[in-house]
């Protein structure tokens, strides 16, 4: 603030306010009003300390660790320790290497209630490094204002008026780069919801200077004077050649508009010029301050609340009579007289804008004024937006009950969406104009997640992509996750989930609305008629696993050779082939140009349309052979299947290929998989296998699991 020309407000910060005295308070021993809804935090306090009552306010203050989860605690230096520092600002919470800290307060009143909200920050060279850092506060998930620290020895304050919608709110230290974040108190106060009507749901006010003009040396005026703790300040910079003290110990009434107020406390004393000429310099009152322009609001808009009350018992024809100015413009429409006694007020409903944040108000005594000007007290705001949207609570509420869960630490503070430049590590968010963010992406592999996968992921209701993959989840695939309506990728490789895969999940993988990715869990089975139980199955596996392969290398060789035998005694026999493009009935010619027959198959016939349809367009890869690449399919009706799909480089022709599907589809045994089907399509060649969940004999032997080429 500055001085102007004729008895300007002194060139001082109030955030520089109670100086660490507890003994400055202007109390009166009445008793207390209501405090209910107080929350008063001493910030780095620790826990084992407990609960202490504020010697100058009588209000009790808790250690902060129910409020949040992050920083590291620390005592100020003991050269910046004095016998009358008030206890809260003995140590502080500060919070390195994060870009973002947060304290969740209740809103103790109700949702859609105003407060007002107070942090208390001071330095004390508790780091040792006797840097004094600049950062940013935010209410929730819009900005507050920057603390520029600029003094180690003094407390620095900031306070906003505000509503909270919703049952919490956030006040978040930012690390901005010149310096780590800290903070030394933090209070709540509900206020009167008619109180500041400037302050609404789109708009808070950020207090600039709030000061009791009177008497010289007064005392801070807070609770219990004032039944909402607001910090009235004494202007300490009383000219007695300038100015004459008024003050009247008799109460000062309530202002009956219920918009404003100031305690009687305050209201008791007043200024008034001391030159009583009726010259016009001797007749006027002119007060100014400034907001200091931030990076958010270079031209800040401004809220001025003047009170006034008539201290003195004006007789007869004298008469107090004056009008005043907001920067040179007419504020009054009729000139203003205060009554005796009682408190009345003066103030802006919009924003003043385009003065860089400069505000200066003028009272002009009138000419039929007998007696000069007068004020006795005055609140200067600053106005920021509160209209930035939190996300949505329901999404809200399940990420904090997965990072609960989980003790997440990474950067989850504060609102995982907004703003957007401190959006969650893992999250990707969407943005509607004028609707709360939603969470669609949340990626938390490699997480060392473990146990049931907790139903809070099923209440992420936007989510598009989920990546729980490598954890350690056990149990089965909850099927709620299917009715997450906008899922369409579902990561669960690399857990230890075992069961079936839902019925829910498996038909939306049919229909191709998902993709469900869920290797390497190896005891999860995709076909619930063919799950057992794992305990069942383990004495008898590895010696499925070491016979099987055998014997069928034995089977197929003999078959091979037999089949060759009869096919040459039967080669003229009606019927006993097709033409190679079955469809047409027309022989092709190889590539070399030897003409081929394609041997009578029995299985189903897939066309290479169909393999795309039930692998999702070959999206998964179980395994590489010298045929070719193995991909995770499903039928129509669910089954899991693998499709061996013959790649352009394998060295196996046509006659091959229909030798071995033929000869595949003659072997039937309980411990060897079956083909299902096979695909001629052109140049496309593949077998359809069914699917073999537990692996090869390769990954029983070395001890790994996983499905391969067949």
């Amino acid at each position: 603030m500055e001085r102007s020309t004729r008895g300007a407000m002194a060139a001082r910060s109030w955030l520089l306010l109670l100086l660490g005295l507890a003994g400055v308070l202007h109390v009166h021993g009445q008793c207390a009003p209501d405090s209910t809804g107080f929350v008063s935090i001493d910030c780095g306090q620790p826990e084992q300390a407990g609960r202490y009552v504020d010697a100058a306010t009588k209000l009790p203050y808790v250690p902060d660790g129910a409020y949040t989860d992050a920083g590291a605690n620390h005592n100020i230096s003991p050269e910046y320790i004095k016998p009358t520092s008030s206890k809260r600002y003995l140590n502080v919470r500060s919070f390195p290497g994060v870009a973002r800290s947060c304290y969740t307060l209740p809103s103790t009143v109700a949702r859609g209630s105003k407060y007002l909200l107070r942090a208390t920050f001071m330095y004390g060279n508790y780091d040792g490094l006797s840097r004094l850092p600049v950062f940013d506060l935010h209410l929730g998930v819009n900005f507050w204002r920057t603390m520029n620290i600029t003094t180690a020895d003094k407390p620095q304050l900031a306070e906003i008026i505000a509503v909270v919608p919703d049952e919490s709110v956030q006040v978040c230290l930012v690390d901005t780069g010149s310096g780590t974040p800290f903070i030394s108190a933090l209070d709540l106060r509900p206020v009167r919801d008619t109180l500041y009507p400037q302050a609404n749901a789109t708009q808070a006010l950020v207090l600039v200077d709030r000061t009791n003009l009177g008497l010289s040396g007064a005392a801070i005026v807070r609770y219990p004077e004032d039944p909402y703790d607001r910090v009235w300040i004494p202007w300490s910079e009383i000219d007695s050649n300038e100015w004459t003290e008024i003050s009247t110990p008799e109460k000062v009434k309530e202002l009956a508009d219920p918009r404003f107020n100031a305690p009687s406390a305050v209201m008791q004393t007043a200024i008034t010029p001391r030159n009583g000429s009726r010259s016009a310099s001797s007749r006027t009152i002119e007060l100014s301050w400034d907001a200091a322009p931030n990076h958010a609001y270079p031209d800040p808009g401004v809220i001025g609340i003047v009170y006034f009350a008539e201290l003195e018992a004006v007789a007869g024809a004298a008469a107090r009579q004056f009008e005043m100015a907001i920067n040179g413009k007419l504020w009054s429409k009729a000139p203003f007289m205060p009554q005796h006694l009682v408190c009345d007020a003066f103030f802006n409903s919009e924003a003043h804008r385009g003065f860089g944040g400069h505000y200066n108000i003028t009272l002009n005594a009138t000419a039929n004024s007998t007696l000069l000007p007068t004020i006795n007290a005055a609140e200067f705001f600053s106005v920021v937006s509160t209209a930035n949207v939190a996300t949505e609570s329901k999404d809200v509420a399940a990420m904090a009950a997965i990072k609960a869960k989980y003790e997440v630490k990474k950067n989850w503070a504060g609102d995982p969406c907004a703003p957007k430049t401190l959006v969650w590590e893992g999250l990707n968010c969407s943005y509607a104009i004028s609707m709360p963010p939603r969470i669609t992406r949340l990626n938390m592999s490699f997480g060392g997640l473990s146990g049931a996968m907790p139903s809070h992921f099923t209440n992420l209701k936007a989510i598009k992509y989920l990546d729980l993959s490598y954890n350690n989840f056990t149990g089965s695939i909850p099927n709620a996750l299917s009715e997450l309506p906008f899922l369409v990728v579902l990561d669960l490789t690399g857990n230890q989930l075992n069961g079936s895969i839902p019925s829910g999940l498996m038909k939306r993988m049919q229909d191709g609305s998902l993709t469900l990715r869920y290797g390497k869990n190896p005891n999860l089975c995709s076909n619930s008629a063919s799950c057992e139980h794992t305990e069942k199955k383990s004495k008898s596996m590895l010696a499925v696993y070491i016979v099987v392969p055998i014997l069928a290398t034995v089977v197929i060789g003999a078959l091979a050779l037999l089949l060759l035998i009869m096919r040459k005694k039967q080669g003229s026999k009606k019927g006993s082939v097709k033409p190679e493009n079955e469809a047409s009935g027309v022989h092709s010619q190889s590539r070399n140009g030897d003409t081929h027959s394609l041997l009578q198959l029995d299985n189903r016939r897939f066309t290479y349309k169909d393999l795309q349809v039930m692998t999702n367009n070959f999206k998964t890869v179980l395994g590489r052979g010298g045929f070719g690449s193995v991909y995770d399919g499903f039928l129509a009706d669910g089954t899991q299947v693998a499709v061996k799909l013959r790649s352009e480089s394998s060295s196996q022709g046509v006659r091959e290929f229909l030798t071995e599907a033929q000869t595949l589809t003659k072997i039937h045994h309980k411990n060897l998989v079956s083909m299902v089907g096979y695909c001629k399509d052109g140049e496309h060649m593949a077998l359809v296998y069914e699917h073999m969940s537990e692996g090869n004999l390769e990954d029983k032997l070395r001890g790994k699991i996983v499905i391969v080429d067949l």
